[in-house]
């Protein structure tokens, strides 16, 4: 980034993988927009941070398109532009695939590829008029190509399949004004989203027999943003879950 003091977007950063992610840059020395649904939880957990004078907040509904406007309004209005977007915001819930409900459905497909997408949007309009590049981060998961029989879950997974195509399809086409876009998939994460089950029973799935940290997704995350000589690649960080079994 060209910036001395670069601005990182965050979204679903109020807690989870996101605020590591938020953490890990602010303490690189960056300026963050942090993102949640919920404006209370949100200041709450940008609080934690500490740091205040370098950390901006911005509550909404990633699925409109006016969440993403905002964000970048409030990046540019608080610290003068952006340069990283980590598109962090969404949901994951296993459910059997005959069980779908047309809404459940929908709910996947807003919270995380037509969120993803319209944010990208609002900030890639800004990337390209400042004319300095930048980098985009999506979060996807490792599931998309290696399902597991015991976890159906094929509503969040067709929507996150929707973020590894386009995470291929913007790397080609944002090259030209110096945007790089990349992506995390994790595998098994101790995140908020899995609070209802006993995680660390899938820790055995992956070669390192444990599940992961959300610091260690926020750690992947931040190689991408630095890595200036990679685009469109899809990094799997799941202990080993991709490569074979224990």
């Amino acid at each position: 980034m060209s910036n001395s003091t670069p601005t990182v977007i965050v979204t679903g950063s109020s807690s989870g993988i996101g605020l590591e992610v938020a953490r890990l840059f602010l303490n690189d020395g960056a300026n963050i927009v942090a993102h949640g649904r919920d404006a209370k939880k949100l200041a709450a957990a940008a609080a934690t941070l500490g740091v205040p004078e370098r950390v901006a907040c911005a509550a909404g509904d990633i699925g409109e398109r006016n969440t993403g406007e905002v964000l970048v309004r409030v990046a540019v209005e608080r610290f003068g532009g952006v340069d990283v977007l980590v598109n962090n915001a969404g949901t994951f819930a296993p459910k059997p695939f005959v069980e779908v409900t047309e809404e459940e459905l929908d709910h996947f497909l807003d919270g995380n590829l037509r969120g993803t997408y319209l944010t990208t949007q609002a900030v890639v309009r800004r990337m390209q008029k400042q004319g300095r590049g930048g980098a985009i981060v999506n979060i996807g998961t490792v599931l998309i190509d290696h399902a597991i029989g015991g976890f159906p879950a094929s509503a969040p997974l067709a929507s996150k399949g929707g973020v590894h195509a386009l995470t291929h399809s913007l790397a080609a086409e944002l090259a030209p004004d110096r945007i790089r876009v990349n992506m995390v998939a994790p595998g098994v994460v101790r995140t908020p989203l899995h609070a209802q089950v006993n995680v660390d029973a899938f820790g055995g799935i992956a070669l390192l027999n444990r599940v992961g940290e959300g610091r260690e997704i926020a750690e992947a995350v931040r190689y991408l943003v630095g890595a200036e000589f990679v685009t469109g690649h899809i990094l799997p960080v799941d202990g080993g879950f991709v490569s074979g079994r224990a």
